[in-house]
C-alpha cells in the first residue's frame, strides 16, 4: 500500500484539489482508494458532494471504529472525513508526554491490508495534524502555485520536512506539482524553470489553469465527473498515469 500525502505549508496551493482529483483518478484505474481529509476545514466531503457525520476524529479519539467511520464515494473510492471535530484531536495530541506524533499512524494502523492507495489531504500550516500526517505517510507530493511566495514556501517546507524524515527515514519527498500554470504570464515560466533547476526528479507535468477545476467542488463532483474533455482532467490524468507508473517501476 502506497500512502501519500498532499502537503505544503502554504493555502491557496490547490492541495485539496488534488488530493481530490488524483484519489479520484486513482480509484478510475481500478485501484482501491482511501483518501483522508486530515484538515479543520473538511472541504474533501463538501468536493465529493457528501457530508458524513463521522470520520478521523472519530476513529482518532476511539468513539467509533475506522470501519464504521469510512464512507464510501465512488466505485473504488472510500472517504474519511475531516472538519472541526479535528481540532479537539489536536489538542488530545499535543497533551500526550510521548508518541504523540504517532497518533494518526496508529489510528490508522488498521487500513495498511484494505486499500491500494490512502491519499492524506493535509492543512495549509504546520500543525500538530500535518507532522502526524506525515509520520504516517510514505510519500509526499506537494502541490506548488506558480508564485514567488509559494517557492519560498517550498523551500521552507523541504527544510521542516527534513526534521521530520530525521525519524522517519521512509518518508520520501517524491513529487512536486506546479499548480495554477498560465503560459501567458511570464513569471510562471520563470519559476517553473526554477523548479525544474532544483527539483528535477520530483517535478511533475503542471497543472494548467482551468476554471473548471475551481467549479467542481461547488457541484460535488471531481473534474473526472464535472468536466472530462477539460484541461484540468486531462492534466490530472496525467498525474494519476506517472504515479501509477512510479509504483509499477
Amino acid at each position: 500500500m502506497r500512502k501519500i500525502a498532499v502537503a505544503l505549508s502554504k493555502g491557496g496551493v490547490g492541495k485539496t484539489t488534488t488530493a481530490v482529483n488524483l484519489a479520484a483518478g486513482l480509484a478510475q484505474a481500478g485501484e482501491r482508494v482511501l483518501l483522508v481529509d486530515v484538515d479543520t476545514q473538511g472541504q474533501v466531503g463538501k468536493s465529493l458532494g457528501v457530508q458524513p457525520q463521522r470520520g478521523l476524529a472519530a476513529v482518532v479519539s476511539g468513539e467509533v471504529s475506522p470501519q464504521e467511520a469510512v464512507v464510501q464515494t465512488r466505485e473504488h473510492l472510500w472517504l474519511l472525513a475531516g472538519g472541526r471535530a479535528l481540532a479537539g484531536i489536536e489538542r488530545l495530541i499535543v497533551r500526550k508526554d510521548f508518541g504523540g506524533e504517532q497518533t494518526l499512524a496508529e489510528a490508522l494502523a488498521q487500513f495498511d491490508s484494505d486499500y491500494d492507495f490512502v491519499i492524506l489531504d493535509t492543512s495549509p500550516g504546520w500543525d500538530t495534524l500535518t507532522v502526524n500526517a506525515l509520520f504516517y505517510a510514505d510519500e509526499v507530493l506537494a502541490p506548488v502555485s506558480l508564485e514567488v511566495m509559494t517557492l519560498q514556501s517550498l523551500q521552507d517546507f523541504a527544510q521542516s520536512l527534513k526534521s521530520i524524515q530525521r525519524y522517519h527515514e521512509k518518508l520520501a519527498f517524491r513529487y512536486i506539482l506546479p499548480t495554477f500554470m498560465d503560459r501567458r504570464v511570464k513569471k510562471s515560466a520563470e519559476i517553473l524553470a526554477q523548479l525544474r533547476a532544483y527539483f528535477p526528479d520530483q517535478l511533475c507535468e503542471s497543472i494548467r489553469y482551468n476554471v473548471r477545476l475551481s467549479e467542481a467542488p461547488g457541484y460535488g463532483q471531481t473534474i473526472f465527473e464535472y468536466s472530462p474533455r477539460s484541461t484540468g482532467a486531462a492534466d490530472y490524468q496525467q498525474l494519476t498515469t506517472r504515479i501509477l507508473d512510479d509504483g509499477h517501476s
